[in-house]
């Protein structure tokens, strides 16, 4: 009987260390995370504001966890290349992706989209956020949102507002203040947000908006007119400039915004490690000045809130690309 007691403590010892042991390989592999050089995704081409954005938090990420952290660009297909190339990767840490505000508005807009934003990534935090400023040609008679509403439907059809493409924020976010205004303007959809901006300057096109980190010297230089931000709060940068939430529109928020995901399926111990990497490198001063000075807000949010945020502005943008009936093949 003794013999037969012995028997059983011993195979069930032999059974837990087993079942320790593999149970514990994933999490032996996670606590190694990384131990080796981590890509980090992103669907626009270098030396714009995202690639600039990436770049920044990839230098403090490679310090941090002690790899190189290599920036990918895969422009195309208003950042689904290489939003879908992001998607498709191992879920190990090892393939990144920097999400934006197009994500989101293409949830809506593309008819055959292969990725969902909520469903095949994890929001790990919001590295930035810049918000749009409706400008005009300085040109016109127009100083206000009330002189612009006025003189819109004075001359409907006549004014026009460029976007940086069919679909990009600066598109829907004109298509919003054509809904909430109910005023009468024209898009004029431009490959790339320069030419869009250099044809308001010239008086080609009446308005636009356009993002704070490309405008600020435009507007400061007096070759266009600021009219109002899209934002929750004024800019630093223009004090005097005030909000279309101020001026009665509510809940009129349009910032160009980009942040950290991993692909859907990533250890909870690897997303607590970039979150913990990331986010105070976000609150830190040095960051916070480089942001501050392209014209962004840094923000530095945790993975709850970003997924909170993202999941707002897939529905702001569904509800706004349905009432326009915007859509794109």
């Amino acid at each position: 009987m003794q013999a037969f007691q012995h028997f059983i403590r011993g195979a069930t010892a032999a059974l837990a260390f087993v079942t320790l042991a593999l149970s514990g390989t994933p999490v032996a592999a996670q606590d190694k995370y990384p131990d080796r050089p981590i890509r980090l995704i992103l669907g626009f081409p270098t030396g714009g504001p995202t690639d600039i954005s990436a770049r920044i938090v990839a230098g403090q990420m490679e310090k941090a966890l002690g790899q190189p952290v290599i920036v990918e660009n895969k422009p195309g297909a208003g950042s689904n290349i290489g939003t879908e190339a992001a998607a498709r990767s191992k879920p190990d840490g090892y393939t990144l992706f920097i999400g934006t505000i197009a994500n989101t508005t293409n949830m809506s807009l593309y008819k055959n989209l292969s990725y969902n934003i909520e469903r095949d990534f994890i929001p790990i935090t919001q590295f930035m956020s810049s918000p749009s400023i409706l400008v005009v040609n300085p040109a016109l008679p127009i100083h206000n949102l009330q002189e612009l509403i006025a003189y819109a439907k004075a001359n409907p059809g006549k004014l026009t507002y460029a976007s940086s493409g069919a679909g990009g924020s600066p598109h829907m976010a004109g298509e919003m203040l054509r809904l909430r205004t109910g005023i009468d303007i024209l898009h004029v959809p431009y490959k790339g947000a320069a030419p869009a901006l250099t044809d308001v300057i010239g008086g080609t096109v009446s308005m636009g908006f356009k993002t704070a980190n490309g405008t600020l010297p435009s507007i400061e230089s007096g070759k266009l007119r600021a009219i109002a931000v899209a934002g929750k709060e004024r800019m630093p940068q223009l004090p005097n400039v005030p909000t279309l939430i101020e001026l009665g529109i509510p809940d009129f928020e349009v910032s160009s915004w980009n942040g950290l995901f991993a692909p859907a399926g990533t250890p909870q111990a690897i997303i607590d490690r970039l979150a913990g990497v990331t986010i105070p490198a976000l609150q830190s001063p040095g960051i916070r000045k480089q942001f501050i000075d392209l014209g962004s807000v840094p923000v530095g949010s945790t993975p709850a809130e970003f997924k909170q945020y993202v999941h707002n502005e897939v529905v702001k943008w569904a509800a706004v690309a349905k009432a326009a009936n915007v859509t794109i093949d």
